[in-house]
C-alpha cells in the first residue's frame, strides 16, 4: 500500500496533539494524527477530568458534612465508592468521544495505533490490522509523559498505586500514604482523605506544594493538617515492605528512619517523558532527562520536526501543551506565532482548599532582583467568601515597585482555580497596578479580593 500523504502528521492526541491537529485543519492543512490509546490522552482519560469529577464528589460530600452550618439537615451521609468511580470514567469516556467528532467535523484523519520516525518526514504506524505508511513535511511530537516510578517504591495495582489505580481503586484505602505533595499526589491525598482515609503526605522538599509560593504552601499545609492529614516534609520514603494487606513503609526523617503501617500508597514522585521507541535518537533529537529539547517555538533542531507538551519538559500542564499546539499549527501555516512564556501559564490545584498562582514567587522576585510590593487579602474580609461559608483564604499580589507590572498572583480557598484567569489576562496585557486599581470588580463576588489585593499593596485597602 502506498504511503499516505500529508502536510502535518501529529503523534498523540491528547490536549496538545490533537488542538494541534485541529488548528491545522483549520488552516488548511491536511492533518493526521496518531493515537496509540484514547483520543483525548492522559489529560482527558487518566488525569485533570477524572480527577475533577472525584474531587467534585468529595466536595459535595465535604459539603453534606457541612449541612448543619448552612440550617439543613443531612442523615447517614454516606458513599458507594464504586459510583463514584463510574460516574468519574462516565465523565471522561463522554470528553473522549468529542474528541473523535471535532476531529471528524474538521476533517482530521486519525489512525490508531504507535508510531515511529523511521526518517525526516515519514512515520509508521502499527495498527490491530498491520502497518500503516505516512508521509508528511511536518511532524509534532505530543506524545505525553507517564508516571514516574523510583526503585523498590513501583505500583503493583494491589498495595501501591500510581495515579491510574487511584482513579480506579480496588478499595477504599482506610490508612493511606501519599508519596509526593505535587498537584497529583495532594489532590488525591485530599479526596481520599474527605472520604475518610487517614491519610499521610511525605514529601522530600520542605514544604507542601513545593512550586508555589512560600507563604501558600504554609497555609495549604495548616488547612490540610486541620483537616487530619499528617504532613512530614523534608522526608524520604527508602523502602516498602510488602505483605499480604499491608505495606510498611521505610520514612527517613532527619537522619533518622521510621516504619510505619499503611494498607494503600500512592506514588505521586513526577512523570517522565514518553520518548522511548520513536526513533528520536537516530533522527538527532536532543533528549534532556526523558524530555525533547526544543526552542521557545518547540523546534527541536531536526527540520520539520516539533514537540509540544509534556515531552517538551514544564510546565506540565494540558493548557500549556494546547497553547503550543495552536502555536505550532500556525508557525507551519506561515501565520504569525506567538510563543509560550512559562512565567505566565496558571498552575492549578484542585484540593480543598484550591490553590492557583502565575507568574513569580514572592522569592524568586526577589531573587531576580526586583523591588517589589507586596498586596494580601483574606478570605474572611469578602462578604461572598462569609456567605459561601468559605472564609479561610488568601490572595496575594506582587507587582515591580518601580513599573507597576504585575509579577506574580498566588491564591488559595474556594473557587480560586476560576479567579486565577483574571491575573493571567492581566499579565498577558502587561497590565500595571494603576489599571488593576480602576477595574471595577462586581459585587458580592469573589473576585473582589483580587481588586483588594493589589489596593492593599499600594496602601489602599478598603476592607480589611
Amino acid at each position: 500500500m502506498a504511503a499516505q500523504s500529508f502536510d502535518l502528521i501529529v503523534i498523540g492526541a491528547g490536549p496538545g496533539g490533537y488542538v494541534a491537529a485541529i488548528r491545522a485543519a483549520q488552516l488548511g492543512l491536511k492533518t493526521a494524527v496518531v493515537e496509540r490509546e484514547h483520543l483525548g490522552g492522559i489529560c482527558l482519560n487518566w488525569g485533570c477530568i477524572p480527577t475533577k469529577a472525584l474531587l467534585r464528589t468529595s466536595e459535595v460530600f465535604h459539603l453534606m458534612e457541612r449541612a448543619k452550618d448552612f440550617g439543613l439537615s443531612a442523615d447517614k451521609i454516606g458513599f458507594d465508592l464504586d459510583a463514584v468511580v463510574k460516574r468519574s470514567r462516565g465523565v471522561a469516556a463522554q470528553l473522549s468521544g468529542g474528541i473523535g467528532h471535532l476531529l471528524k467535523k474538521n476533517k482530521v484523519t486519525v489512525v490508531m495505533g504507535a508510531a515511529t520516525i523511521p526518517a525526516k518526514g515519514k512515520v509508521t504506524v502499527k495498527t490491530d490490522k498491520g502497518t500503516e505508511e505516512l508521509t508528511a513535511k511536518n511532524i509534532v511530537l505530543a506524545t505525553g509523559a507517564r508516571a514516574r516510578e523510583l526503585p523498590g517504591l513501583e505500583a503493583d495495582g494491589d498495595l501501591v498505586w500510581t495515579y491510574k489505580h487511584a482513579l480506579q481503586p480496588p478499595r477504599m484505602p482506610k490508612k493511606l500514604l501519599v508519596i509526593g505533595s505535587g498537584a497529583i499526589g495532594i489532590e488525591f491525598a485530599s479526596f481520599y482523605n474527605t472520604l475518610g482515609a487517614d491519610t499521610t503526605v511525605v514529601e522530600v522538599m520542605d514544604r507542601v506544594l513545593p512550586v508555589e509560593d512560600a507563604e501558600i504552601s504554609a497555609l495549604a499545609k495548616k488547612a490540610f493538617t486541620k483537616q487530619g492529614m499528617t504532613i512530614t516534609e523534608k522526608a524520604m520514603v527508602k523502602q516498602l515492605d510488602r505483605a499480604k494487606g499491608k505495606v510498611t513503609a521505610h520514612i527517613e526523617v532527619k537522619g533518622k528512619v521510621e516504619k510505619h503501617d499503611f494498607d494503600t500508597v500512592i506514588s505521586a514522585v513526577g512523570i517522565v517523558g514518553n520518548v522511548e521507541n520513536l526513533g528520536l535518537e537516530a533522527l538527532g533529537v536532543k533528549i534532556d532527562r526523558t524530555h525533547v529539547v526544543t526552542d521557545e517555538f518547540c523546534r527541536t533542531g531536526v527540520d520539520g520536526l516539533y514537540a509540544i507538551g509534556d515531552i517538551a519538559g514544564a510546565p506540565w500542564l494540558a493548557h500549556k501543551a494546547s497553547h503550543e499546539g495552536v502555536m505550532v499549527a500556525e508557525l507551519i501555516a506561515g501565520k504569525h506565532a506567538h510563543p509560550v512564556k512559562p512565567e505566565s501559564i496558571a498552575g492549578c490545584t484542585y484540593c480543598q482548599p484550591q490553590v492557583a498562582s502565575v507568574g513569580y514567587t514572592e522569592a524568586k522576585a526577589k531573587e531576580l532582583g526586583y523591588d517589589i510590593k507586596v498586596g494580601k487579602f483574606p478570605f474572611i474580609g469578602n462578604g461572598k467568601a462569609i456567605a459561601l461559608g468559605e472564609p479561610e483564604g488568601l490572595i496575594k499580589t506582587i507587582f515591580d515597585a518601580k513599573t507597576g507590572e504585575l509579577l506574580g498572583a498566588h491564591m488559595i480557598g474556594a473557587e480560586v482555580t476560576e479567579l486565577i484567569q483574571g491575573y493571567v489576562v492581566g499579565r498577558q496585557l502587561e497590565t500595571t497596578e494603576e489599571d488593576l486599581m480602576n477595574t471595577v470588580f462586581p459585587h458580592p463576588t469573589l473576585s473582589e479580593m483580587m481588586h483588594e489585593s493589589v489596593l492593599d499593596a499600594y496602601g489602599r485597602v478598603i476592607h480589611m
